[in-house]
């Protein structure tokens, strides 16, 4: 039984060891792998490990070994789930990893906006402080968490997660999900999406992507928002009409957003969002604290055991 991982170096920079998943099987482990490099790299493949690297149709026809796939993330849209299944190969994700991860980061961004204790930092560097004719100064505005309403859309594990955060900051918190279950005993309330983004002092996505909601965050949605409101996206970028978010931040029509994700990764150049005004852009690094990463590197022994078990968990197809 042979493993390749086309594109570890995500998941293993060189602080997170491969030993629980490498003592499995014979191993090899390739940093990053180029579309005209997966197939020869993979031929003799019986489990294939990918975080980002595509498996087309067209790949995995040519991977006559393999036998099962293990996506080291929770979204598995890199691969073909269908043609594996074609193929017989199953397909098995890492459905729980990064929920305290994402959660935490979310208040991160949050607690930046209203404080923004890294711009203060430099502007002291810069001698800002100094010369200033106060004992103090600040170059923005300043708030309090504290009595602000978060709206949370998507109310699966990180959406509650967040919920719980932001209540322990004493936050109300409002929600948007399909379905009203396990309702928190914490100040609470349930709302439609246009509600949440009408009401909320800031609005957090936690929702997957689907044709239905792809670009809802749109022109519209965010006129309703209060002109002092945030919005803060680490869901998935396509979510967001980032033309309308970057008319939002530079005609005023919102005061912030941050956005950990965007609709073409790594962004590109012409991204309307890298000139906005008022926007905190991070490179999809909510999930990447060493603590999930590690959750997901376990995981995904787990998932390579219950294959060679004959017992497959997690899988998507």
């Amino acid at each position: 039984m042979k493993i390749v991982v086309l594109d570890g170096y995500t998941l293993n920079p060189g602080d997170n060891p491969w030993d629980v998943v490498s003592s499995l099987a014979e191993f090899v482990c390739y940093d990053r792998t180029a579309e005209n490099e997966i197939i020869e790299r993979a031929k003799e493949a019986d489990i294939i490990l990918t975080n980002k690297t595509p498996l087309s149709r067209e790949t995995l026809n040519q991977l006559p070994n393999l036998k099962f796939i293990s996506v080291l993330a929770t979204g598995f849209n890199v691969v073909d789930v269908e043609a594996a299944r074609a193929k017989n190969v199953s397909v098995s994700n890492v459905p729980i990893y990064g929920t305290d991860a994402v959660a935490e980061f979310v208040m991160a961004l949050l607690l930046n906006a209203k404080r923004q204790p890294q711009l203060h930092s430099e502007l002291s560097k810069q001698g800002k402080w100094q010369s200033s004719v106060d004992f103090c100064f600040w170059e923005t505005p300043l708030s309090e968490l504290k009595g602000k309403t978060i709206g949370i859309v998507g109310f699966g594990r990180i959406g509650r997660r967040t919920a719980e955060l932001a209540s322990a900051f004493g936050m109300k918190v409002l929600a948007s999900a399909r379905t009203h279950k396990n309702t928190p005993s914490y100040d609470f309330g349930w709302k439609s999406v246009e509600e949440v983004f009408a009401e909320a002092d800031v609005v957090s996505l936690h929702c997957p992507q689907t044709e239905a909601n792809t670009g809802m965050v749109n022109k519209a949605l965010l006129a309703s928002m209060k002109p002092t409101a945030y919005f803060i996206n680490t869901a998935r970028g396509g979510l967001v009409n980032e033309v309308d978010l970057a008319e939002a931040l530079n005609d005023g029509t919102i005061a912030g957003a941050a956005v950990d994700v965007v609709s073409k990764e790594p962004i590109q150049v012409e991204n309307p969002l890298l000139k906005a005004k008022n926007i905190t852009i991070t490179p999809h690094i909510a999930w990447a604290a060493l603590e999930a990463r590690q959750r997901l590197m376990s995981t995904t022994a787990d998932n390579i055991k219950a294959f060679m078990a004959g017992k497959c968990i997690h899988v998507v197809n």
